[in-house]
This record gives C-alpha cells, structure tokens and sequence, in this order.
C-alpha cells in the first residue's frame, strides 16, 4: 500500500495527537502543517486551535483534504497556554506533541520519538535537536540542546534546554501537569518544567529533527519581560522548595543573560557579524534543504 492510499485508509483511533494553536500563522502555516503531513509515522491527528487570528492564514489550509486534520474556531483569543490545555483535552491518542505555526518538522521526527518512548518506558516527555531557521528559510546554526534527563535538569536555575516546539510525550503527563493559566509571559514551558522535573524522565533525540524559525529582530522589551517572568517564577519556586542558593544563582544568571541580550542587541545595531561556519553547520543545512525542497514541493 503506497503512503497517500494508507493515509487516507486511517481513519480510526490515532496514536498521536498534534496541538498546534495558531494566531497570525501567516505565510508559514501551511508549510508546517505539510511537514506534518509528510511524517513517516502516520497514525496520527493534527488539531490546529485558531485563538483569535486576524489574518488569512487559516483560510489558506482549509483546502488541505487529510481526514487526520482538525480546524477548530472560536473567534477568541485565549492564549497560548490555554488553548494547548484545550488540545490536551481533545486529545484521542495516547501520546501527544507540539507543533509551532511556523516552524519545520522533519519526516522522521515522530518515528524516532515513538521509538524511543515506547523502547523505554519510563520516559514522560521525548524532545529533539533542531536548528535555527531564518524568516526566509535559511539555516543558521544548530540549537544548543541536552540529551539525557540528568543533563537537561542540571541547572534548573539556569531554565532547562528542552526546546518547547520539540515535545512528544505521553498523554497522561500532559493532562497530569497540564499548562498553567493564564501562562505566563512567554514563559509556559519552562514553568510547566519547572514544576514537574523531579518527578518525571526527559531525554532528546540525538538527531536534527527540527527546524525553529528566529525572527532577524527581537524586541528587547519583550525579551526583557520574558526573562523578568522567569526569574520570578524561579525566585518563588526555589523559595518554596527551600532551595535559597538556586533562587541566588537564577538571579545571577538572570544579568549574565541581560547583559548577553543587550549585546545582542548593539551587534544588530551595528551590523556586526559574528558567525563562523563549521563543516557541520555546512552538513546541517545540506539536509535542511533536502528537507526545505519537498515540502515546496506540495
């Protein structure tokens, strides 16, 4: 059975459940909601959560006739932590992922994380390594990750590298934890993980199965507030949890990341380059391209 007549052949109960709330998807929807569609593993649903959109975007992917997809409007916006609590609970598969509205999945990225869940059992949560993407497609550099539960819940002052976008995991977890509402700034998954380290097993796959798209300017002020919602979510935590040394050293690293951020910030200014290309980061984009090209190809 070839891969389109088996796609359509599946209309039954999904093993994994995509949420992917979308406000404002733009030009980038529908090639995210392809580099779904052209997933190896295909038992799966995808339930795109419009939260107020003003755009056409939505418009642009009604025509997309996969039986696996669901398009669900309300004319709010909720946010986006509410409304991936709303896909939790429309979930019908046993595990569930996250998908942004403009980024990439590569077409063995749920195969490979259902392998490892289902290889080791007491695995919550399954990210991947990604790399960055540009506005207009272009890869930039790999994304820093960790690959075991020990190395990714190292420094929990520090926020953990466990890219959001990324998550596969079981079900139960997510309706378990669930996402705190309202979320808060920009903050939702660090607080989701935050709460929940020392009492569930994350690991990443150790391939590139991801592409994150940056924008070419951040607004420091949002950036800013971003970091501030952090650290007091952080400050009250360790507080809580009598751990006043870890509270200390999310302070620290608060001004270390501000004083990187304004740099940042200066380099755009000024236009200053500081990139230096390595062999890998030449091999990275090669494949980004392989997978770039079929999806423009539908």
């Amino acid at each position: 059975m070839d891969e389109a007549a088996e796609k359509q052949d599946f209309p039954g109960i999904p093993i994994v459940t995509v949420g992917m709330p979308v406000f404002n998807g733009g030009r980038y929807l529908k090639l995210a909601v392809n580099s779904i569609i052209q997933q190896t593993f295909t038992k799966w649903e995808l339930i795109i959560i419009d939260d107020g959109s003003t755009d056409d975007a939505i418009a642009e992917i009604r025509n997309i006739t996969d039986i696996r997809i669901r398009i669900i409007e309300d004319g709010l916006n909720k946010g986006l932590a509410a409304r991936l609590n709303q896909a939790i609970d429309l979930a019908r598969g046993r595990f569930f992922a996250r998908m942004d509205q403009d980024d990439i999945s590569y077409p063995d990225r749920f195969e490979r994380q259902l392998d490892i869940l289902n290889r080791e059992p007491n695995l919550d949560v399954v990210s991947v390594q990604g790399i960055f993407i540009s506005e207009f497609g272009e890869a930039i550099s790999r994304i820093p990750f960790s690959q075991t539960h020990e190395q990714i819940c190292a420094t929990p002052w520090n926020g953990f590298r466990f890219p959001h976008p990324t998550w596969l995991g079981r079900i139960e977890w997510f309706q378990y934890y669930r996402y705190a509402e309202p979320g808060p700034f920009f903050c939702e998954d660090q607080e989701l993980l935050l709460r929940s380290h020392t009492t569930s097993r994350f690991a990443t796959v150790s391939h590139v199965l991801f592409a994150y798209r940056v924008r070419s300017k951040k607004k420091f002020r949002r950036v800013f507030r971003t970091r501030s919602t952090l650290l007091e979510l952080q400050i009250r935590y360790f507080i809580w949890h009598k751990k006043p040394h870890y509270a200390l050293l999310s302070l620290l690293m608060f001004f270390i990341l501000i004083a990187k951020d304004v740099w940042w910030h200066i380099k755009q200014e000024l236009k200053i380059k500081t990139i230096n290309r390595t062999q890998n980061e030449d091999d990275l984009e090669r494949e980004w391209k392989v997978v770039l090209s079929r999806l423009a190809e539908n």
